[in-house]
């Protein structure tokens, strides 16, 4: 089964997102856990910015891919603002929605393995493309614990 990313940004994460679209948007091969390229796993989904605009406003962006998360519940999300503060805070006012601020591969694995997080928030002025690949791919290789002890909490 092909799990999907949708994945939005306002001007601040914009050159981040069409980076990661560019290495990760057009095809559907994503990682093992041994960090091999494994087909049909996940394809990811633009839902924008489209277009560098100063005005823009990321509430936007983080609707649409909570609105498409909350549609199925096996896809994820990948958040991108100048500091990823402002979307995370958003998409975690949405139900069935855990977004972790993640700025380093320790944040990511952390993110999913302990609280099951379903979308990842980045900063685009704050983390390089290199460093952003690297906590994509632990964040989406690491499965969440079979035992979440805050699972009670985390839902609803």
């Amino acid at each position: 089964m092909i799990k999907r990313i949708f994945i939005g940004c306002d001007h601040g994460g914009f050159e981040l997102k069409e980076k990661i679209m560019q290495k990760y948007g057009h095809s559907n091969v994503f990682f093992d856990k041994n960090g091999k390229t494994k087909a049909d796993s996940f394809t990811f989904i633009d839902c924008g910015a489209f277009a560098l605009d100063q005005n823009d406003d990321f509430p936007d962006f983080v609707s649409a891919v909570c609105s498409e998360i909350k549609k199925d519940k096996n896809a994820f999300g990948i958040l991108i603002c100048g500091t990823g503060i402002g979307v995370s805070i958003i998409a975690n006012r949405n139900k069935y929605i855990r977004a972790a601020l993640c700025h380093s591969t320790t944040y990511a694995k952390f993110a999913r393995f302990h609280n099951n997080a379903n979308v990842l928030c980045l900063g685009g002025r704050f983390v390089d493309f290199n460093t952003a690949c690297r906590i994509i791919e632990v964040f989406f290789k690491t499965e969440s614990s079979p035992d979440l002890k805050y699972k009670k909490r985390m839902e609803g």
